[in-house]
């Protein structure tokens, strides 16, 4: 069944996570230990399975409820959950649709809560196509380039076998960029300029030995 914005939910809990990409589409294993996040999930699981990730924007001063964050994020959905026998949740969040905060509300049990807004990104769900106008041979020049200077292995018959959009989803989530490039990852308009700064990530990072001391492209 197709999901509509405005069956979503824009009032939800969020995890403030820096260095950490969720995309639409994209799935994200998490290890939840705090017990704050704990009860973010136990409250998550009753009410639709929602949470939405964004990360702490250091430019910004911390406020009463922790640090200030980039006003976008990614809405997703638990869709797989197991509890550890020393009391930890492994789930795995499905990434569904880009939001913006519009404002910060009360906490709930210690976790942080946000009313955001979904307009503009009802493209996030639509399925994705698997080509996408871009130069694949240069992503994945780029990619070997970065893997070289940073001594990965890769397994390029798995990597070669991924489509377009699995694949660039796949690289910007694992790859590890710097909490602003991951940012502009994020705020990538659509998949076909998110390959376009991921490859331009990639050659920054390729030339720099891996180092993120490079300012982001910017993403439009």
């Amino acid at each position: 069944m197709e999901t509509l914005p405005g069956s979503l939910p824009e009032v939800f809990a969020i995890f403030p996570l820096a260095g950490t990409l969720l995309l639409p589409h994209g799935k994200l294993p998490l290890n939840i230990f705090e017990p704050r996040y704990l009860a973010m999930v136990e409250d998550a699981l009753g009410e639709g399975r929602y949470l939405g990730m964004v990360q702490p924007d250091k430019r910004l001063p911390e406020g009463e409820t922790g640090p200030g964050l980039f006003r976008i994020g990614c809405l997703g959905r638990i869709s797989s959950f197991d509890e550890t026998g020393d009391g930890r949740y492994l789930i795995t969040l499905t990434g569904l649709i880009r939001f913006t905060i519009a404002e910060e509300i009360g906490m709930r049990r210690g976790y942080r809560r946000v009313q955001a807004g979904l307009a503009g990104f009802a493209a996030d769900l639509q399925p994705l196509p698997s080509n996408l106008p871009f130069p694949r041979e240069a992503l994945l020049l780029a990619l070997e380039r970065y893997f070289a200077a940073a001594g990965v292995e890769a397994n390029w018959e798995t990597i070669r076998q991924m489509n377009d959009s699995a694949l660039v989803i796949a690289l910007c989530m694992a790859c590890p960029f710097s909490p602003e490039e991951k940012q502009a990852l994020l705020e990538a308009k659509d998949p076909d300029r998110r390959a376009e700064v991921l490859r331009a990530l990639l050659e920054i990072e390729s030339f720099h030995g891996g180092a993120n001391d490079g300012a982001p492209p910017k993403a439009s």
